[in-house]
């Protein structure tokens, strides 16, 4: 048997670069934030967690098996998500997924996922046209350093703070790893 895989989707970012809530856009005949969580609804995990606020999560359906945690204060940036969600997180490694990237698929997590397979501390991530991108996946020996992040401050710091231990992983279909941060890049997709 494996190690044991939490995977957090944080959807309660104010969006603020879009101008209004990206999450509740129309990409493919559901909002992104549905094919996020039924991304998440799928993946071969042990524990599946959503952070959200009430609002969106009034406006979508939550399989029973993914476990719900309300964010009232998205104000206080990414590593408010990030704490919320790793308060529900048991596994020996946290997936984190954002819900911007509405072209991922199971597969394409299914190769971040094997390698938890092969080493027991680290962080692993999908590096595309040389960049680091997301999700991303950290071992538990981590937990206390994402734990005390402040602000709207990802895991990147941690990454950044330990390369000797960090595998990167060039994804079989980059393509599909695109962010929608802003209007341009919404415009520039098929919705």
């Amino acid at each position: 048997m494996g190690p044991v895989i939490s995977a957090i989707l944080m959807a309660a970012g104010l969006s603020l670069r879009m101008g209004n809530d990206k999450l509740m856009l129309a990409y493919k005949g559901k909002t992104m934030l549905q094919h996020a969580v039924d991304l998440l609804s799928v993946l071969p995990v042990e524990e599946k967690i959503i952070v959200t606020t009430q609002k969106r999560l009034e406006s979508i359906d939550v399989p029973n098996d993914i476990e719900t945690i309300i964010n009232d204060d998205p104000e206080a940036g990414q590593s408010g998500s990030i704490r919320l969600g790793l308060s529900a997180a048991t596994g020996d490694w946290y997936l984190f997924l954002t819900a911007d990237q509405p072209g991922l698929n199971p597969s394409d997590l299914k190769q971040l996922i094997d390698h938890t397979k092969h080493i027991d501390k680290g962080i692993i991530y999908p590096v595309i046209n040389g960049n680091p991108n997301t999700p991303s996946l950290f071992s538990a020996h981590f937990r206390e350093e994402l734990l005390a992040l402040t602000g709207d401050t990802g895991g990147r710091l941690v990454r950044e703070r330990h390369p000797e231990v960090c595998v990167e992983i060039t994804p079989d279909n980059g393509e599909n790893y695109f962010d929608i941060d802003c209007a341009d890049d919404y415009a520039g997709r098929a919705q």
